[in-house]
């Protein structure tokens, strides 16, 4: 693989100069860019996947639901639908996206979820639709620049930052790492210890960025919930994941448990027959008090897919995650500023 992708060198310059050109021409003004009104805050990455954006979205969204009328507005990715939907109790993944779904179960009426490929429509619709509506949370729109928001928070991964990364294909930046420079902040996620000052500021050199702009967040894992049929203290578990970076949620997982991991591709659409092979594969399993255990947005994606029979026969269960972010209260303080600002 790693042959392969130092082969595709040439491709990811062509890419490159494609993406450096394509932003100038938005820099400059010669494609047009639709200024968010009220208040907006995207949060994305100059990377492909695995940055956390989800729990972050769903962080600012808690922080805010209160404060100002509030919609979140996706892309909705791998869904089979098109155009501008308001996601509602009875849409499925298939028609809206696991992200979607995942913010409407925690936030449900509270705030509003739209999903809509093209952004300019979707903030249209959202601010047609609800006219008191003070502030949109853009998921995952930082290289969609057609539309401009008001705030932009970049995301890299603590285990995979972008000052060490290169273009796409042969690595897995969308732009160039002087994407950067269009954040108003950037955090570092999944940081699986507490910083001291100098590594912060190590961090802040690394990536050539302001450290007053710089943050730090971890994920809190919260307990298991079950969404079959209920074991007493499991102690082994079959894992199913299709998110794009696993590896952190192995690694806790194995703190409190014996497992076995079977890993589908991040947004896998799952069908009755990876039901099927899940169960197969979890009756193998020579021990007792195990249970079969995914992740929140994997469950978005599988709970519409197991009958009910099946779900009181088989021990499901999956594993809320939360933002911890390090100086909370610095953060909080940016985003209610900019909020709050005139």
């Amino acid at each position: 693989m790693r042959i392969i992708r130092i082969l595709l060198w040439p491709i990811s310059l062509i890419y490159g100069i494609i993406t450096y050109l394509r932003n100038k021409c938005y820099n400059f003004g010669f494609f047009q860019v639709y200024e968010i009104p009220k208040k907006s805050i995207c949060v994305g990455n100059l990377s492909t996947g695995g940055t956390g954006k989800t729990p972050h979205v769903a962080y600012l969204a808690e922080l805010l639901k209160n404060k100002i009328q509030t919609s979140i507005l996706s892309r909705g990715y791998g869904r089979t639908t098109k155009g501008f939907i308001l996601v509602n109790d009875k849409h499925t993944s298939n028609e809206v996206g696991d992200e979607p779904l995942f913010y409407h179960s925690l936030f449900n009426s509270k705030i509003n979820i739209a999903v809509c490929e093209k952004r300019k429509i979707g903030v249209q619709q959202i601010q047609s639709l609800f006219p008191q509506n003070e502030l949109i949370i853009l998921d995952d729109a930082f290289q969609h620049r057609a539309v401009k928001a008001g705030f932009n928070i970049l995301l890299t991964d603590f285990n995979s930052p972008f000052s060490k990364d290169i273009m796409l294909p042969t690595g897995n930046l969308r732009e160039w790492k002087s994407g950067r420079k269009r954040a108003d902040c950037i955090v570092v996620t999944k940081c699986t210890y507490a910083l001291s000052q100098h590594e912060k500021n190590k961090w802040a050199t690394d990536l050539k960025v302001d450290s007053q702009k710089l943050f730090f967040s971890s994920i809190n894992y919260g307990e298991i919930v079950p969404f079959g049929k209920v074991i007493e203290s499991p102690k082994s578990a079959l894992l199913i994941t299709g998110i794009a970076n696993p590896l952190p949620l192995v690694d806790y997982i194995k703190d409190s448990f014996q497992i076995e991991h079977l890993q589908f591709a991040d947004h896998h659409a799952f069908n009755a027959q990876d039901i099927q092979e899940i169960h197969q594969k979890f009756d193998t399993f020579a021990v007792k008090n195990k249970i079969i255990l995914t992740t929140e947005k994997d469950y978005m994606r599988l709970k519409d897919l197991i009958p009910e029979n099946e779900l009181t026969k088989y021990p499901w269960y999956y594993l809320p995650i939360a933002v911890k972010m390090d100086e909370e209260e610095k953060f909080n303080d940016l985003i209610n500023q900019y909020v709050r600002k005139i």
